[in-house]
């Protein structure tokens, strides 16, 4: 048996519930981790509500970092003792777990456990969003919403990186320093009710390349409404809620737009997959490329103090549960 933070039913911060499940014993091809840190990601918040609906009673969190403590059958390439990460594996909030070698990768010397615990999720995402669904261009702009949350922030910075132009938007004119200096170019509210008008106006009538919305219901149409003819959407979010339905031709009259809603896991469904996404993530960490919103720790057994902490968005820190 290991502690874990446990839903019965859906709803608020109430239904994390610490529990006792069955661990078990790694079997071909696993390993038994001891985690070390587990990441906090605003998609937990989702299947907690429902938005996302699991099976219930449920261990959600999908990102951690622990030690390898036992090896099954056939495991040859990690060895006990290794620190290792994961990402986009549900049951994540559980002081121990056994888990399949091949959705761990080894975390590098010189790269901080908890930086990787509380951004390892948020920083592939980045990754898959600006590399390969598409890949971001230095004559390109693009619109990075929420742009100084846990995964925003990591979009401004490594879309600057690359020489992309960024427009940034957050929801208070508090936060504008913080996306300035994180690369963005401009940054807007993007509740405005002009703000179509004013991406339109930076951008010359032409309209921007991409729009990265993390946001979903309060700024989707204003997102398609800002592309450039032949232009990409990519909603990856529902921070606000679910978008309306829409009208598939609404994109036809738009300009011919494309329209994505992405998930990290199609992006790392392969081995090398996985090992590109993080190897890029952790040479972007130790460059200083991606520079993450500080780490705050909570018990495991804190986990409804930690989500209140992600949901306020008050303070620019990401938790992190520290079984």
């Amino acid at each position: 048996m290991t502690p874990a933070i446990v839903i019965h039913a859906y709803g608020g911060v109430e239904q994390l519930t610490l529990s006792e499940i069955d661990l078990g014993s790694p079997g071909p091809g696993e390993v038994l981790i001891r985690h070390t840190g587990i990441g906090v990601n605003y998609i937990d918040t989702y299947f907690r509500r429902g938005i996302y609906p699991i099976p219930l009673p449920a261990v959600i969190g999908d990102q951690a970092v622990g030690l390898v403590e036992a090896l099954g059958p056939g495991v040859s390439e990690l060895a006990e003792g290794d620190t290792v990460a994961y990402g986009s594996v549900a049951r994540a909030y559980c002081e121990r777990r056994v888990i399949r070698a091949d959705q761990v990768v080894r975390i590098p010397d010189g790269v901080d456990p908890d930086v990787v615990a509380a951004t390892l999720t948020r920083a592939m995402t980045a990754e898959y969003l600006l590399f390969r669904l598409h890949a971001v261009q230095p004559d390109e702009t693009v619109i990075v919403h929420a742009a100084v949350g846990g995964t925003g922030l990591l979009m401004v910075q490594w879309a600057r990186h690359l020489g992309a132009r960024v427009i940034a938007t957050v929801g208070s004119e508090s936060k504008f320093a913080a996306a300035r200096q994180a690369g963005a170019d401009q940054v807007l509210l993007h509740q405005q009710d002009d703000f179509v008008e004013q991406v339109k106006a930076m951008t010359g009538g032409r309209g921007v390349d991409v729009v990265y919305d993390s946001v979903g219901k309060d700024t989707f149409e204003k997102s398609l409404e800002c592309l450039r003819r032949r232009g990409l959407m990519v909603a990856y979010g529902n921070a606000s809620g679910k978008p309306d339905p829409y009208d598939v031709l609404g994109l036809s009259r738009l300009g011919s737009l494309y329209l994505t809603r992405p998930r990290l896991n199609d992006y790392v469904a392969e081995r090398a997959e996985l090992e590109l996404s993080a190897g890029r993530v952790f040479e972007a960490l130790d460059a200083g490329v991606l520079r993450p919103h500080p780490v705050k720790r909570f018990a495991l057994a804190d986990a409804a103090a930690a989500h209140l902490h992600l949901e306020d968005r008050a303070e620019l820190s990401i938790p992190i549960l520290a079984p």
